[in-house]
C-alpha cells in the first residue's frame, strides 16, 4: 500500500519531465496493486488525481503509452470509475491512439475505450464525439482477413469494444450499420470461425444489432445464413447453440433471411434437436426444445420459405411436423398447431390438409384439453381450424367430422384468446352452409354466450367476433327458429349496435341481418327494434354524408320492411325520412340512387 501511495506522488509530480524509466517502476506498481484488489486500487487511483495525469502520458512518442491504457483499461472494469475517466479528458488522447501502428497500445487502448463504454451512456457519448468507431470499424475492416494469433486477439478487442459502444442503443447501432460494419462482421465471422472468442464477440454483435429493422436488409445481402447454420451445425454446447439462436430469432422476421435460412439447412438442425430433445427433462434440453421448435414455425410465417417446406403436402418437414401434433409434449403440441396454422395460408394448402386428416388430428388435439386444458395449445388449434376452414370445398367436410362440435366443447372457457379464435372458427364454418347455421343458431347455449360476450367492452375482439356471429347465424340461416332464438336471448340490441360500428363490412353485416329480421319475423323482434332506437340510427346514417353507398342502400331497404310494424312505422313518419330519402335519389352511385326512388314510393304510400 506504501508502495502505491508513492507511486501515485511520484507520477503526479514526475509525470511532465522525469524520465520513462521511473515512469515504468510507477505503472507497473499500479499494475501490480490492480491485478491484487482492482477496486481498492482504483479508488485510490481517482482520489489521488493521477486520472488528469494520464491524459498528458498518452501519446504515440511515449513508450510508456500501452501501459497507461493498460492501467485506464483495468480501472474502467470498476462501473465508478467510468465517468471519471470521461471527465479526466481521456477519452480524445486514447481515441487518437487508435491512429498508431503498435499493436499493443491498439489492444491496450482498445481495451480501455471498450470498459469505459461498459453500460455508460458518458463514456459512449464522448467516444462518439472524438470519432472513435469509425476508426475501430476501418481497423476490424483491414484486420479482417488476417488470422495471426496477434491480430485475432486485436479483433476480439475491437468487436467487443464496439458491442459495449452499441449496446442496446439504437442510435449508435444506426450508426454502426450505415458505417457498413454488417457485411465486415458476416465476413469475419466466415474467416475466423475456428477462434471460440472473436466467433463469441461476433454473435453479441449480430445480437445487438439483428433488433434493429434497417440491419436485416443489410444482413439480408451477405451470407449471414449459411454462416450461421454452418456455425450452428459445429456447436455442442448449449450455451453456444443458445448464443446463435439469439441472432437467429430477430433473423428470422425477415422474409428474405427466412428463405436463406431454409436453403442454407437450417430446418434440418433444428428437426435434429426436437428429435434429441423431446423425451428429456433437462432443462438445457426443454428449453432448446422450445427454441427450436418456436424458430421453426417462425420461419414458416413466410410465404415462399412455408411453400418451400410444405413441397404439396409431400415434404418431409411438413410430415414431420404432423407427429408433433399426438405428441406428449405441449411445446410440441403447440408448435404443432401453430406451423399448421401457417402451412394452411392459402387455399391449395388447405384443402390438400383436409383431404389427408389433418381435421381428425387437431381435434383429437383440442379434446385433450378440453378440461383444464393448455390454453396456448387450444388457442393455436382452433386457429389451425380456423384457417384450414377458409376454402368454401372444406366447409361441408370439416362440419361433418364434427369440427362444430368439438370446438362449442370451450364455449365455457373464461379465456380472451381462446373465445376470439372458437367465434372466428364457426363463423368461418358456417359461411354459405345454411343448414349448419340453422342448427347453431337454435342452440340456445351458443346464442346465450354469444350475447354475453358481445358486451366484453374489455375485449374489442371478443366484443366484434360474437357480434358478426350472431349476424352470420341469420345471415346464412335465414331461420325464422334462428331469429326467435336470438330475439328470446336478447341478442336484438346488440345487433342494431353493430350497425353503427366503425367497420364498414360490420355495419353492412349488421344491417343485412337485421333486414332479413324485419322480413322474417317483424312481430317477434318489433319491442326490441323499438327499444334499441333502431328508427333513429337509420335516419343518422342515411343523413351522413360519411356513410358509404352499401350502408346507404341496406338502410333504405331495411326502412321499406320496418313499415310493416305499426309502431315502427309511426316512428319513420315522425322523423323526416322522405326528406333525406329523395335528396339520395341524385346519389352519384346508380344502386342507391334507385333504392332511394323505391323507398320514396314506398314512404309516400304509407304515409
Amino acid at each position: 500500500a506504501d508502495n502505491l501511495s508513492d507511486a501515485l506522488k511520484k507520477l503526479k509530480i514526475t509525470a511532465t519531465d522525469s524520465t520513462a524509466d521511473s515512469l515504468e517502476g510507477c505503472l507497473d506498481c499500479l499494475l501490480q496493486a490492480l491485478a491484487q484488489n482492482n477496486t481498492e486500487t482504483s479508488e485510490k487511483i481517482q482520489k489521488s488525481g493521477v486520472l488528469q495525469v494520464f491524459a498528458s502520458l498518452l501519446t504515440p512518442q511515449s513508450s510508456c503509452t500501452a501501459k497507461v491504457a493498460n492501467i485506464i483499461a483495468e480501472v474502467a472494469r470498476n462501473e465508478f470509475m467510468r465517468n471519471p475517466c470521461v471527465d479526466a479528458g481521456l477519452i480524445p488522447p486514447l481515441v487518437q491512439l487508435l491512429n498508431c501502428k503498435d499493436q499493443e497500445v491498439l489492444l491496450q487502448t482498445g481495451r480501455a475505450l471498450g470498459n469505459i463504454c461498459y453500460d455508460s451512456h458518458e463514456g459512449r457519448n464522448a467516444v462518439d464525439h472524438a470519432g472513435g468507431a469509425h476508426i475501430v470499424v476501418d481497423h476490424i475492416r483491414s484486420l479482417c482477413s488476417k488470422t495471426d494469433p496477434a491480430s485475432e486477439k486485436l479483433l476480439t478487442v475491437f468487436c467487443g469494444m464496439l458491442m459495449n459502444y452499441s449496446n442496446e442503443n439504437d442510435t449508435l447501432q444506426s450508426q454502426l450499420i450505415n458505417m457498413g460494419v454488417i457485411p465486415t462482421l458476416v465476413k469475419l465471422l466466415g474467416i475466423h470461425c475456428q477462434n471460440a472468442a472473436l466467433t463469441e464477440m461476433c454473435l453479441v454483435a449480430f445480437g445487438n444489432l439483428a433488433e434493429l429493422e434497417s440491419s436485416k436488409e443489410q444482413f439480408a445481402y451477405t451470407n449471414i445464413a449459411e454462416e450461421l447454420v454452418k456455425l450452428f451445425k459445429k456447436q455442442i454446447e448449449h450455451d453456444k447453440k443458445e448464443m446463435i439462436f439469439e441472432v437467429l430469432a430477430p433473423l428470422a422476421e425477415n422474409d428474405v433471411i427466412k428463405l436463406q435460412l431454409v436453403e442454407a439447412g437450417l430446418v434440418e438442425c433444428l428437426l435434429e434437436i426436437v428429435q434429441k430433445t423431446v423425451d428429456s427433462d433437462k432443462e438445457d434440453d426443454i428449453a432448446e426444445l422450445k427454441t427450436a421448435s418456436d424458430l421453426m414455425v417462425l420461419l414458416l410465417l413466410g410465404d415462399e420459405s412455408m411453400q418451400k417446406l410444405f413441397e404439396g403436402g409431400k415434404g418431409s418437414v411438413f410430415q414431420r411436423v404432423l407427429s408433433w401434433i399426438p405428441s406428449n409434449s405441449h411445446q410440441l403440441q403447440l408448435a404443432g398447431a401453430l406451423a399448421i396454422a401457417n402451412f394452411a395460408r392459402n387455399d391449395g394448402n388447405c384443402i390438400h390438409m383436409v383431404d389427408n386428416g389433418i381435421v381428425q388430428k387437431l381435434m383429437d388435439l383440442l379434446d385433450r384439453h378440453v378440461e383444464d386444458g393448455n390454453v396456448t395449445v387450444q388457442h393455436a388449434a382452433l386457429s389451425a381450424l380456423r384457417n384450414l376452414a377458409i376454402p368454401v370445398v372444406n366447409k361441408a367436410k370439416m362440419l361433418s367430422a364434427g369440427v362444430a362440435e368439438a370446438v362449442l366443447k370451450f364455449l365455457r372457457s373464461e379465456m380472451p384468446p381462446v373465445q376470439f379464435k372458437l367465434l372466428g372458427t364457426l363463423r368461418m364454418l358456417i359461411d354459405a352452409q345454411a343448414e349448419a347455421a340453422e342448427q347453431l343458431g337454435k342452440n340456445v347455449k351458443l346464442v346465450e354466450r354469444l350475447v354475453e360476450w358481445c358486451e366484453a367492452k374489455d375485449h374489442a375482439g371478443v366484443m366484434g367476433e360474437s357480434n358478426r356471429l350472431l349476424s352470420a347465424l341469420i345471415r346464412h340461416s335465414k331461420s325464422k327458429d334462428v331469429i326467435r332464438t336470438i330475439v328470446q336471448s336478447g341478442g336484438i340490441k346488440h345487433l342494431v349496435t353493430m350497425a353503427t360500428s366503425e367497420h364498414v363490412i360490420m355495419q353492412n353485416e349488421a344491417l343485412v341481418a337485421l333486414a332479413l329480421i324485419a322480413a322474417l319475423e317483424l312481430v317477434t323482434a318489433e319491442k326490441d327494434l323499438e327499444n334499441a332506437q333502431l328508427v333513429q340510427i337509420l335516419h343518422r346514417l342515411l343523413s351522413d354524408d360519411r356513410s358509404a353507398p352499401e350502408i346507404k342502400y341496406n338502410s333504405m331497404v331495411l326502412i321499406c320492411a320496418l313499415i310493416g310494424s305499426e309502431p315502427l312505422q309511426k316512428e319513420v313518419q315522425s322523423m323526416a325520412f322522405l326528406e333525406v330519402v329523395s335528396k339520395l335519389r341524385s346519389h352519384e352511385n346508380k344502386t342507391v340512387a334507385q333504392q332511394a326512388s323505391l323507398t320514396e314510393q314506398r314512404l309516400a304510400v304509407e304515409s
